[in-house]
């Protein structure tokens, strides 16, 4: 029986409560990822204690500095978390430049699966209809580590590189490239792994690998710190499915009646 407008002032009075009240532990190891709600909003977690911390409302390096140069504590924090989006390096290194920054593991290996899915793309004009039905119900395959594979599964895949040697290759190189991930050890061997891996790409399908190459390159210190400091954003990216949980209870929620909830 009330107004809407009285539902959100009691929302609004209670939030305002909480950010009173409300203290987050400033984490020592610390996520930064995003989430596309309207627009890409960035989130910040305690992947120590498996917590957030907040929701920003922008991803930009102005935005990101603004809060990690509030943030109570913050030198404090040891390592840092992240993809590979440079406000986010850059806003680090300016407010907390003794923290260490990683890259996380699953953003870099997820480029090794984007290589493979080119290589299956540039096929599609080769084949025939019915051909490029059943590769795109059998991508999943391709996807896949080959350790994981039943039976069947490996028989399919065998069909398939077998009559497509350039999808055959770009599986053996996706394949190998977490090879360079599964070693450990000291961050000069990954990196030896590294370069014995892109020694071995073959011309045919460099293209299709460009981008991961370019970013190893490009982020190569801060993905190699993940031999040092094995953290990944695990949890953070698990997080993001609850928000976007949240965000579907309701209608059109502003992103302060988002971050609040």
């Amino acid at each position: 029986g009330l107004d809407e407008k009285t539902v959100r002032n009691i929302f609004r009075d209670y939030v305002n409560e909480l950010e009173k009240t409300v203290r987050f532990e400033t984490p020592t190891w610390m996520g930064i990822d995003e989430i596309d709600i309207i627009k890409p909003r960035c989130v910040i977690s305690n992947i120590r204690s498996n917590t957030i911390v907040n929701l920003l409302a922008n991803r930009d390096k102005k935005t990101v500095i603004n809060y990690l140069g509030n943030l109570d504590g913050r030198h404090q924090v040891q390592t840092v978390a992240m993809g590979m989006w440079t406000p986010y390096r850059d806003a680090v290194q300016a407010v907390m430049p003794e923290a260490r920054i990683v890259i996380d593991k699953f953003h870099v290996v997820r480029m090794a699966n984007d290589a493979v899915e080119r290589v299956r793309k540039s096929l599609r004009e080769s084949l025939t209809p019915k051909q490029r039905r059943g590769l795109m119900h059998d991508r999943f395959v391709l996807l896949k580590r080959e350790r994981d594979l039943n039976d069947k599964e490996r028989l399919l895949l065998s069909g398939w590189t077998a009559n497509y040697p350039e999808l055959g290759e770009a599986y053996r190189l996706k394949e190998a490239f977490y090879g360079v991930y599964e070693g450990m050890g000291t961050r000069d061997q990954a990196l030896a792994r590294y370069a014995a891996w892109q020694r071995s790409v073959a011309p045919e399908v460099r293209d299709a690998f460009a981008d991961l190459i370019r970013a190893f390159t490009n982020w190569q210190p801060f993905i190699l710190n993940y031999f040092e400091h094995p953290v990944t954003n695990a949890y953070t990216e698990s997080l993001n499915s609850l928000i976007r949980v949240m965000n579907r209870l309701g209608r059109g929620y502003s992103f302060e009646a988002l971050r609040a909830k």
